[in-house]
């Protein structure tokens, strides 16, 4: 929290409208007062909610989705093979992505594949696979104007692969940030091993948004329950905690993480987090103010987390500013999303939950 803030306050950026120009600066909202609604982009937001979707989809489409799944064809390839894949995944269009934002009045979708992206290949298919996936995800974004970016696929968990790829995919490709798991067999992404892919990133002052999977530790703890029921959210937290207390997190301090799912368990261990480890283990190293500074840093997606006790458990964590709208389609709706955050959010927090907050991760898309 800065300085300036009053217990209870938050720092947002939102939009006026839901055309996607700035309405200004930052503005302090306090959380009580806020909920009564007065910014405009908010009323597009909840005017003529009618729960059956028609009403959502005729309001103006303004949300922007960060956590949104495609498959381009040459991996979907790759992970047919490999027997890795699901209904969800396999059943994948196009078409199918643009009704669901419509219905949802999502206006664009930054697009990523999702787990087991390309750490089961070897590190030259890995390559190819990578990079013919951005190639095909940036030529969806063009033959859609407006309604689509592009997260970058790297091929992790192959550091001088994914350098070249990053290289790649900003300067050539012109992506939006790149999409990430969270961990990649043994290795989290506060391991040393990832270090130079971190530099580079940080370097660029990327965008990086992370995706759960399930680590080598953790396959099928539980044959009747599957890894994404407990163990994706907990692979999220382990990720998330490794680079704060690693310190990385503050050497890469200019690169803009996204944590999937709310940041998976993180609600129910932050009071670990910022009492217990700064009192026991890493006492004098980190104290719960660096803790919870990095913590508000982070930014965190709504996708699987747009219940009232997991959305709001997360705003009270870490400010407004920081929640940005996710759907994690085509595992959910994005109708069910915007449901959700309009249930936890109103008026300028809504609008800066649903488009403000992504705008400043993605810049060109206020135009």
């Amino acid at each position: 929290m800065k300085p300036s803030q009053k217990s209870g306050e938050h720092l947002i950026h939102h939009s006026a409208c839901g055309c996607g120009h700035d309405a200004g600066g930052p503005v302090v909202l306090s959380r009580r007062g806020l909920l009564t609604g007065t910014a405009a982009l908010g009323a597009i937001g909840v005017a003529g909610v009618g729960i059956g979707g028609r009403s959502i989809a005729q309001s103006s489409a303004h949300r922007i989705d960060v956590h949104h799944h495609v498959t381009p064809p040459v991996w979907l390839a790759e992970v047919k093979k490999a027997k890795k894949d699901n209904p969800p995944l396999a059943n994948w269009s196009v078409q199918k992505s643009l009704d669901d934002m419509d219905k949802a009045g999502i206006a664009t979708s930054l697009t990523s594949p999702t787990t087991p992206q390309l750490g089961f290949l070897d590190k030259d298919t890995a390559a190819k696979v990578s990079r013919e996936s951005n190639e095909w995800a940036k030529k969806l974004e063009s033959d859609h104007k407006g309604r689509f970016g592009t997260f970058a696929m790297l091929p992790l968990p192959y550091v001088d692969e994914s350098l070249k790829a990053i290289e790649y995919a900003f300067d050539t490709l012109k992506v939006d940030g790149v999409g990430i798991m969270t961990s990649y067999g043994d290795k989290w992404l506060g391991d040393k091993h990832f270090d130079p892919v971190w530099a580079e990133l940080n370097r660029r002052k990327a965008t990086v948004y992370t995706h759960p999977t399930g680590a080598n530790c953790c396959l099928n703890i539980q044959p009747e329950i599957p890894d994404s029921a407990i163990e994706y959210g907990t692979d999220t937290t382990r990720s998330l905690a490794q680079l704060i207390f690693t310190g990385r997190a503050k050497t890469y301090g200019d690169i803009k993480w996204i944590w999937s799912h709310g940041g998976g368990a993180l609600t129910a261990f932050a009071e670990r987090f910022l009492i217990q480890m700064p009192n026991s283990v890493y006492k004098g190293k980190f104290s719960r103010e660096d803790v919870q500074g990095h913590l508000n840093s982070f930014y965190y997606d709504t996708a699987q987390v747009s219940g009232a006790g997991t959305l709001q458990a997360l705003a009270k964590l870490v400010p407004v500013s920081q929640i940005v709208y996710g759907t994690d389609y085509p595992y959910r709706t994005g109708l069910d999303h915007t449901k959700g955050a309009q249930a936890a959010f109103s008026g300028a927090e809504l609008a800066a939950v649903e488009r403000g907050n992504a705008l400043r991760l993605v810049p060109r898309l206020k135009a």
